[in-house]
């Protein structure tokens, strides 16, 4: 029998307001219980509680498309598909991102660590997405095990070669977003500007982690609190990298790439 406590939670969440992409709506596939191939050092969601490569469907589609009803007329700039971890890693991403097209009219985005992108039938499902943001934090197998923590399933050419793949299939809007949490070195500087040249990709997004990470996964982490809110839990609260730091990488990214370089500190 149920536990007559428990309290539902929604599958759709916000509206939250993000410096990408504007006024965006939440959409959970995964549930819960935190689930990505990733376990990033600078998560807001906490520590990733089930950390894995393998797909399923987590919440079925009818159940989200239900909770999304709830929230029209959607006014909103983009619907997001991201929430407690992966969302590449929900068997029916294409479907969900099928439906809630039809539902609502309203552009869809899919944030994704790149993990599964060498799956084609996962490169296939994210080609409903109008927008994809590509995590690409580390430029070494070092750093994607000290930064990224990933499953014992992800090496680094594997999905260096997944992000290649899906760059030069992908035909929408697609950004690169990376998170800075220290100055580059001109080794990964030069690195970095190589793989942008090599892939291409509509924008790059330059992040600083901004949001506190609580100790213990924590649901409204979904969400996208600022350093300077207290939370009724306890947290980690990462140093940033400077403005000057993070414009002037953002400069020197821009000018020998040609691509668009946005950061946090953009207008």
């Amino acid at each position: 029998m149920a536990n007559s406590t428990t309290v539902p939670v929604s599958t759709v969440y916000g509206p939250v307001s993000s410096w990408r992409y504007g006024r965006s709506l939440g959409i959970d596939p995964i549930g819960v219980v935190s689930t990505c191939s990733f376990n990033c050092v600078y998560c807001q969601l906490g520590e990733i509680e089930q950390i894995t490569s393998d797909r399923q469907v987590y919440i079925p589609t009818a159940q989200i498309l239900e909770e999304l009803k709830g929230f029209a007329p959607w006014d909103v700039d983009v619907i997001t598909l991201s929430g407690s971890g992966e969302p590449t890693l929900a068997v029916n991403l294409g479907e969900i991102l099928r439906e809630i097209k039809q539902l609502t009219h309203r552009p869809t985005l899919v944030l994704t660590n790149a993990t599964l992108l060498h799956d084609p039938t996962v490169r296939s499902q994210l080609a409903f997405a109008d927008r994809v943001s590509v995590k690409m934090d580390a430029v070494s197998p070092e750093g994607l095990r000290r930064v990224n923590r990933p499953d014992s399933q992800v090496n680094f050419s594997q999905l260096w070669a997944g992000i290649e793949q899906f760059c030069a299939e992908y035909p929408g809007d697609l950004g690169i977003q990376t998170m800075i949490l220290s100055a580059w070195d001109e080794q990964a500087k030069a690195e970095y500007i190589r793989q942008i040249k090599a892939i291409k990709p509509t924008e790059v997004q330059l992040n600083t982690p901004s949001r506190p990470k609580p100790v213990k996964r924590q649901l409204d982490g979904r969400g996208n609190h600022s350093g300077s809110e207290d939370r009724p839990y306890e947290v980690r609260q990462f140093k940033c990298v400077s403005q000057a730091v993070l414009q002037a990488l953002a400069q020197e990214i821009q000018t020998q790439t040609g691509v668009r370089v946005r950061t946090v500190h953009s207008n």
